[in-house]
C-alpha cells in the first residue's frame, strides 16, 4: 500500500466514526476509566522521579474528542494543547473539555505525520495513534517531539503491542501495531530512551497487550561514541 493510501484510508475511516467515547475506542468505551485509572497510576510514578518533569504544559496527540485531556492531563497541568486531525473530533473536544476552561490551550487541526510543535512542553501524551503513523514517520515525529521538550520533560506513549514479532495490519481502520522489539527500535532511532514502561491491567483478554512507555532524549553522556 502507498504512503498516501495508508493516510487518506485512516482518515476516511475516522471521518465516520462518531464523535463518542464508544466511537473512539472502536466498541470498547467501558475501558475508559480502567484506561484513566492505570494512566493516573503511571504518571504519579513519573512525578515521582528524582528529576520530575513540570506540570506547565502537556500536549495530547491525536486527541480525538478529548478524553484523555479532560480525564488524564487537564486536572495535572496549567494549560493542555491538543493535536487532533479529525475536524469533527477537534469540535467535539472543545465542547467536551469546555472552551472557557482556562486549562485548554491551543487545538491543532493536522495529522501527526506533518504536526511540528511549536512550543517546549513538560509531557507529550501520545495514546491509541501511533498505529496510523509509518516506521520513518513515527520516527521523524517522534525526534520533533524530542526536540520540543522542557528539561525534564517526557513523552509517554501508551499502545497496543503484538504478541508475537509480526507487525499486524488492521485494513478497517489502515493502522499497523507493532512488537515490542520493533516500538524500542524506533524509540532507540529517535534517540530516545525509555525510562520507564508498564502494561496496562484490567483490559479485557481478547484485546492486545497495552504498554505504557515513559522517554526522555538520550543525553550525550549517554550516547555511545563509535
Amino acid at each position: 500500500m502507498s504512503e498516501t493510501s495508508f493516510y487518506t484510508r485512516a482518515a476516511f475511516y475516522w471521518a465516520n466514526v462518531p464523535a463518542t467515547i464508544d466511537g473512539i475506542l472502536g466498541g470498547f468505551g467501558h475501558i475508559s476509566d480502567i484506561d484513566i485509572d492505570g494512566s493516573k497510576a503511571f504518571l504519579r510514578e513519573i512525578f515521582r522521579f528524582k528529576n520530575p518533569p513540570g506540570r506547565q504544559l502537556a500536549l495530547d496527540c491525536g486527541a480525538g474528542i478529548g478524553r484523555i485531556s479532560k480525564n488524564l492531563l487537564i486536572p495535572l497541568f496549567d494549560k493542555v494543547d491538543l493535536v487532533e486531525q479529525d475536524e469533527k473530533f477537534v469540535d467535539a473536544a472543545k465542547k467536551f473539555i469546555g472552551e472557557n476552561n482556562r486549562h485548554l490551550g491551543t487545538v491543532y487541526n493536522i495529522g501527526l505525520q506533518h504536526f511540528k510543535p511549536q512550543k517546549m512542553y513538560d509531557v507529550i501524551w501520545c495514546q491509541w495513534v501511533l498505529g496510523h503513523l509509518n516506521d520513518y514517520d513515527l520516527i521523524s515525529f517522534l525526534e520533533r517531539c524530542n526536540d520540543a521538550l522542557i528539561r525534564d520533560g517526557v513523552i509517554i506513549i501508551k499502545e497496543n503491542i503484538t504478541t508475537t514479532n509480526e507487525v499486524d495490519y488492521d485494513e478497517e481502520d489502515s493502522s499497523i501495531t507493532r512488537p515490542y522489539e520493533l516500538m524500542k527500535q524506533i524509540i532507540d532511532e529517535a534517540r530516545l530512551q525509555i525510562l520507564k514502561t508498564d502494561i496496562q491491567l484490567g483490559f479485557p483478554d481478547d484485546i492486545y497487550p497495552v504498554y505504557t512507555f515513559a522517554l526522555a532524549p538520550i543525553e550525550p553522556s549517554d550516547i555511545e561514541i563509535v
